[in-house]
């Protein structure tokens, strides 16, 4: 039975990420060639063509995403988008959703304060534990200033499986651990609850290898008697 066990696993290890990036990618495809439905039928591709050619809705909507942020980057464009959230946020249901949509993915893709900037280590839920946090600003306002703390960081403290849910924190420079990794690989690591481990980068290894070389040569050797 080992037999068999060890190259069932074996066989799944390679089928099962193939098949489900297979899977992800045609979903994204199908959803993306949604966007021929914005062309009327006259002039869609498969009519003019004779044929549906899978993929051709991601082309256009790529265009369509960069003719809005075209749009949306100048001063008319910014107030159109103030006058739609305007709307949007008198309708209940519609503004919880919109709202923390919008909150995510400004995090994730916005830029300056608005995007993850570091990861760090934190004890947390208590001392002696550590978990993955991420900055998300270092500015100082009336909360920050109030703990009387001299070097307040933001941080965005994720949950696992699903980074999208957390909760925010303010701690002191001085009490979290500054991180070489990437955002995105700490993403990736809070996101496969730890299976994902990303290695060392080789600057940082060899430094700390060196400290701990320089400390052990700096400490006294131990009398035997």
């Amino acid at each position: 039975m080992s037999f068999f066990k060890r190259y069932l696993i074996a066989g799944l290890l390679i089928w099962l990420p193939l098949g489900v990036t297979i899977a992800v990618i045609k979903f994204l495809v199908d959803l993306f060639d949604q966007s021929l439905l914005l062309i009327p039928y006259a002039y869609r591709p498969e009519t003019l063509l004779g044929v549906n050619i899978p993929g051709i809705g991601v082309v256009l909507s790529f265009l369509l995403i960069l003719f809005t942020g075209f749009v949306v980057a100048n001063f008319l464009g910014s107030k159109i988008v103030e006058i739609w959230e305007s709307f949007l946020s008198r309708i209940p249901l519609v503004r919880s959703i919109y709202n923390a949509v919008k909150q995510i993915a400004e995090a994730v893709f916005g830029s300056g304060d608005q995007m993850f900037e570091k990861a760090y280590l934190i004890e947390y839920p208590r001392k002696g534990l550590w978990t993955l946090a991420f900055q998300t600003g270092t500015h100082q306002g009336e909360a920050q200033q109030k703990t009387q703390m001299g070097d307040t960081v933001n941080l965005f403290v994720p949950t696992t499986p699903n980074p999208t849910s957390g909760f925010f924190i303010m701690a002191s420079r001085h009490e979290i651990i500054e991180l070489e990794m990437s955002v995105d690989d700490a993403l990736k690591m809070v996101i496969s609850g730890g299976v994902v481990v990303p290695g060392m980068k080789n600057g940082f290894a060899k430094n700390q290898t060196k400290k701990i070389e320089n400390s052990s040569e700096e400490t006294p050797a131990i009398d035997p008697k």
